[in-house]
């Protein structure tokens, strides 16, 4: 069953690259603001394109859980604040996706994280997320992050965590926690990050997308 999944999210990726590279940003149901931080993709899709020679289309599309077009994309990300719902329906089609070749970031936008943690067990109940070590091959290129995931906003105070969940030893889900790189990937007027936070943030973020189109 999974090789038959891994085939139709290859033949559709495979006809989504003869146009261009994209990613897309996840419209969830639950309440949550999906929405938010509306600068930072676009920017950090500027910035990986200029540092790593990427050819990703400058505005993001946005996606449905349930939708079938989520197989066209190698990458979608979440952020928000609030609550996360999944339907079973939902949650078969994003596991199939993942499962198929597909990668999951969920970024923490502060209070997301209960939320996520429970709607992502409906995708995987038979899976845990799983803290990051920073030997892990996505805090070493192509930027060097020795201490793992970069602290950009204070939120509670706490260290910022990297939690991945697996498909043998290909990494389908990361969950950034207490670190809000989307904040930091935002224009620079928004939270008036000094500048090397806000670098630290798109660094991150182009390791990130690095992992999912390079390797």
């Amino acid at each position: 069953m999974r090789l038959a999944y891994k085939i139709i999210f290859f033949a559709l990726f495979a006809t989504h690259l003869l146009h261009s590279q994209e990613i897309a940003l996840l419209k969830y149901q639950g309440g949550g603001d999906w929405y938010s931080n509306p600068t930072s993709l676009p920017n950090l899709i500027a910035f990986a394109n200029k540092e790593i020679n990427t050819a990703i289309e400058a505005k993001p599309v946005t996606v449905e859980t349930v939708s079938p077009e989520i197989f066209n994309y190698a990458f979608i990300h979440l952020t928000g604040h609030g609550n996360i719902y999944f339907s079973d329906q939902e949650a078969e089609n994003l596991r199939k996706y993942l499962l198929s070749g597909g990668f999951l970031h969920a970024d923490d936008n502060y209070g997301l994280a209960p939320y996520f943690k429970e709607a992502i067990k409906k995708v995987f109940p038979d899976r845990e997320l799983q803290e990051l070590p920073a030997s892990h091959p996505i805090f070493k290129a192509p930027f060097e992050f020795p201490n793992g995931l970069p602290k950009i906003h204070e939120h509670d105070g706490l260290p910022p965590q990297a939690f991945g969940i697996f498909d043998e030893d290909r990494l389908i889900v990361l969950f950034t926690f207490e670190s809000d790189l989307g904040n930091g990937w935002e224009d620079p007027e928004v939270h008036n990050d000094p500048e090397e936070v806000r670098l630290k943030a798109l660094r991150m973020g182009t390791n990130i997308l690095h992992y999912v189109f390079m390797n």
